[in-house]
């Protein structure tokens, strides 16, 4: 395995001409990258940034594995071997290219994140645990809280904007996306759902990814702090689960922090079932050894 069996492009066209099919053939496993660039490909290649995301693709006569990289967000990485998730660092560290962490399955994730600091000396740091579920059979959590469910629209923006940075705030995990551009392109998809008191006050967001390779992706829940502990997201993730369903999509998806054992049993009770752990480590220092 040699650094250079790793293509790299900032094409997305090419990328998903070489690796769209591999993508598709594990909808569940891929969501990421799926959405990723899905995202991009409808709303164009700075939608997360300024700066151009970088593509790669390992294959051999078939695909084998991708990377996808959209700063200043962590690398998006599919199942790699260690010889793999090495050979990638390196090619990485060998162009100087800068990485604030890597975003994967468990195992290739911690395999990446000590291959990049052997080749760079930056060090890695576990940020998040993360399991992905799928959905079983629905069930609607009881009590139910009062109020209803509505598809937010554009006098929901301002409030959708402040809510997205108050969630990447409270995980630590989207900081840095435009959260008004984020809130467009939700409302335009009619992506975020608000459950809202009898009074019509919106009380929590539940998004959902479009979809695509006969999957959606429920993300982000959130409440804020003063009104949690109500039922208002387990409602609400259950009505966008069952509108999803509905829709005729395969597989209705979503993450977890495994730090959280609330929301973890919260999604079970619904109805989700595990599938895969991922993990998120964040890289310290720009200074690459090379």
């Amino acid at each position: 395995m040699r650094p250079d069996d790793w293509y790299l492009t900032e094409d997305l066209d090419e990328f998903l001409s070489r690796a769209g099919d591999f993508l598709r053939s594990r909808p569940a496993l891929h969501t990421v990258p799926l959405t990723v660039t899905d995202a991009l490909r409808r709303r164009g290649l700075h939608f997360y940034s300024a700066e151009a995301p970088l593509f790669g693709v390992l294959a051999d006569d078939t695909v084998r594995a991708t990377v996808i990289h959209t700063p200043p967000f962590p690398l998006q990485i599919t199942r790699l071997t260690a010889l793999e998730a090495d050979a990638l660092a390196a090619r990485l560290a060998g162009l100087g290219h800068p990485a604030t962490g890597i975003s994967g399955p468990r195992e290739t994730a911690g395999a990446f994140a000590a291959a990049w600091q052997r080749h760079t000396g930056a060090p890695a740091t576990l940020g998040l645990r993360q399991r992905l579920y799928r959905l079983g059979e629905l069930t609607v959590p009881e009590p139910r809280p009062q109020g209803r469910a509505r598809i937010a629209g554009r006098e929901d923006r301002e409030l959708l904007s402040r809510w997205k940075a108050e969630f990447d705030t409270d995980t630590g995990h989207g900081v840095g996306t435009d959260t008004a551009a984020w809130a467009d392109a939700r409302i335009a998809e009619g992506g975020a759902t608000l459950w809202e008191e009898a009074d019509g006050t919106p009380v929590s967001m539940v998004g959902a990814t479009p979809e695509i390779a006969g999957q959606v992706r429920v993300a982000p829940v959130y409440t804020p702090a003063d009104l949690r502990g109500r039922g208002y997201a387990g409602a609400a993730t259950a009505e966008v689960s069952r509108a999803a369903r509905e829709t005729g999509v395969a597989q209705v998806l979503l993450f977890t922090d495994l730090a959280n054992p609330t929301s973890n049993r919260l999604y079970q009770r619904i109805g989700y079932r595990p599938v895969a752990d991922f993990e998120v480590w964040r890289f310290s220092g720009t200074a690459l050894r090379v």
